[in-house]
């Protein structure tokens, strides 16, 4: 859901000129996107620590990230492309020669040519800054998205099965992001400060995460528009609280895998987040004790989903 002219302040950013003040040999625009706003009317923990995430975290890292625009960093939530660049692309994120073709493999180009991925979304993304050497704008709109039933083992499962693919996709940003969060900075804050002015740790923790909790409210008030409902302030604030604690704990057990499970199957995460279904004997022993469903053996995603 987005707000009225939404769509064509999306065309304007794809089509039009760059905007006043920026450099004239800026790279054409390949993708316009919008920052994700969460709401949910459900309440289970993890469909609050999901809403709690996407609206404080993840919306000041995505923005942090498309403002410095080093590298690709798109979610599928709300995305504008052209068809014409699209069909030009195969995920090989290896740059098109001279003369506009590229023989590397594979030689399927377009939307198929991304079935083999999970986070085709973000794939393509970096397919068009990598091989089109195209740039993405970030919208000044954002796209309303609802989080459904959610309970917190789907909430945990759900950041474990992001953390492997981002892990096979951008080894050394997913190494750096616990250094994004509250805890861990926390800790180093703290012990700093201990260490140089023997400044009592409980005074620096205070002061870190009431500053780390402005900072949060202020970014969720400037998407919605408005600042937290009084109806959901302490539904939210547990949220956010738990999220933050569980942040940590869930980064340590994710990064060590590479198995995902999604829409009720379990996969292997392989480099560029290319993924192959694995079959029960190959999952490790803690999905083979929690295991709910057969599998079959490996094939590619592409050919056994259609989502």
């Amino acid at each position: 859901m987005v707000h009225p002219g939404t769509l064509a302040r999306s065309v304007d950013a794809l089509e039009g000129p760059p905007p006043p003040g920026s450099p004239g040999s800026r790279r054409k625009i390949a993708v316009v996107h919008h920052v994700p706003f969460a709401f949910t009317n459900e309440p289970k923990l993890g469909s609050r620590m999901e809403e709690a995430f996407l609206n404080t975290n993840h919306a000041k890292m995505y923005i942090a990230i498309n403002t410095v625009a080093i590298d690709s960093c798109v979610v599928g939530k709300s995305n504008l492309y052209r068809r014409s660049d699209i069909e030009r692309v195969n995920g090989s994120l290896k740059p098109h020669s001279s003369e506009g073709t590229n023989i590397a493999i594979p030689s399927e180009h377009g939307l198929p040519a991304f079935g083999r991925f999970l986070a085709e979304d973000n794939m393509i993304a970096s397919a068009l800054w990598h091989e089109l050497g195209l740039r993405h704008d970030l919208s000044c709109d954002v796209a309303r998205n609802v989080v459904g039933n959610m309970t917190l083992s789907d909430y945990i499962w759900r950041r474990v099965r992001w953390i492997r693919v981002r892990k096979h996709m951008v080894l050394a940003a997913t190494l750096l992001e616990p250094f994004t969060e509250a805890v861990v900075l926390s800790i180093i804050a703290s012990s700093s400060l201990k260490y140089l002015f023997n400044t009592p740790p409980w005074i620096t923790l205070i002061l870190h995460f009431s500053l780390w909790l402005y900072v949060d409210l202020d970014i969720y008030a400037s998407l919605a528009g408005h600042p937290l409902p009084s109806d959901i302030r302490w539904e939210f604030l547990a949220a956010w609280a738990a999220r933050e604690l569980l942040a940590l704990p869930i980064y340590i057990f994710a990064v060590f895998g590479s198995q995902v499970t999604w829409r009720g199957n379990r996969y292997q995460v392989l480099r560029n987040g290319e993924v192959e279904r694995v079959s029960p004997s190959q999952s490790n022993w803690l999905r083979r004790f929690m295991r709910r469903e057969p599998l079959d053996n490996y094939d590619l995603i592409s050919q056994t989903t259609t989502d």
